[in-house]
């Protein structure tokens, strides 16, 4: 299969869909048009609620697209490079609809941020966790307030710290990545749905209002996560993560 990303309008809930046969890891190009379907999305009063899911049968997502950081040559291009989940990241931050996140495999890196900026997340038991960032040479920077402000330093820390242990989906739903924890893809999909329409059923007015609450003191996330991918845009041409590309080109 092709990549794409898709958007589909379902009454008042929005899907957004993405897949690339890579693992599902995200190059600039995907995450410039999951922006720009979540700014679109936005501007729709009609829509209440938005859910985010990707293709496939195994990992969620694979993170930033590994054939791309190994081709940054300089300082912009890598600030470019590691603005594409910042811009995300703060599109459904920003979006007044509640985002609710399916995660029905593993992930790894900013793939761990898009599902902490999701305001109710559904993980299946297949779901894992890596933050893998400080292997390669660099730092969850980008990803970070959104992991943090859903679970707190302390799990941010540890999973950091600990770049090749991969996390269970049981203790990613103990620490509050997940706030459901599906025994299968079935149950993850019926409590996707059984959710996803019940909260159309609310108040708009009211689950925007939430939403605000939700995301209270995070106006400076604009610039803070544009200023974290330049801190990863200078790491990525050091010689650590020089070393660790040609490694991963030499295996």
């Amino acid at each position: 299969m092709e990549p794409y990303v898709r958007s589909t309008i379902l009454g008042k809930i929005a899907e957004i869909e993405f897949y690339h046969p890579s693992g599902n890891s995200l190059p600039s190009h995907m995450l410039s048009e999951l922006t720009n379907s979540f700014e679109k999305i936005a501007l729709q009063e009609d829509i209440n609620v938005i859910v985010l899911k990707s293709g496939g049968e195994k990992a969620f997502c694979g993170g930033a697209s590994f054939d791309e950081l190994i081709q940054i040559e300089n300082i912009e291009q890598g600030r470019r490079f590691f603005s594409g989940f910042a811009n995300l990241i703060n599109a459904m931050r920003k979006a007044p609809q509640i985002v609710i996140g399916r995660i029905h495999g593993k992930t790894v890196g900013g793939g761990i941020g898009l599902a902490c900026a999701c305001d109710y997340t559904i993980g299946s038991v297949q779901a894992q966790l890596k933050l893998s960032e400080l292997a390669v040479g660099i730092g969850p920077f980008v990803v970070g307030p959104a992991i943090e402000r859903k679970a707190g330093i302390a799990v941010l820390s540890e999973m950091a710290l600990e770049p090749a242990v991969w996390k269970s989906a049981e203790w990613a739903h103990q620490k509050g990545i997940y706030q459901f924890l599906a025994k299968d893809i079935n149950e993850l999909n019926e409590k996707t749905e059984a959710l996803t329409y019940q909260l159309t059923e609310y108040n708009p007015h009211a689950l925007f209002e939430l939403k605000k609450i939700f995301w209270q003191n995070t106006d400076h996330w604009d610039s803070l996560l544009l200023q974290r991918a330049e801190i990863s845009g200078q790491l990525v041409l050091g010689d650590f993560v020089k070393s660790f590309i040609q490694k991963f080109k030499n295996k």
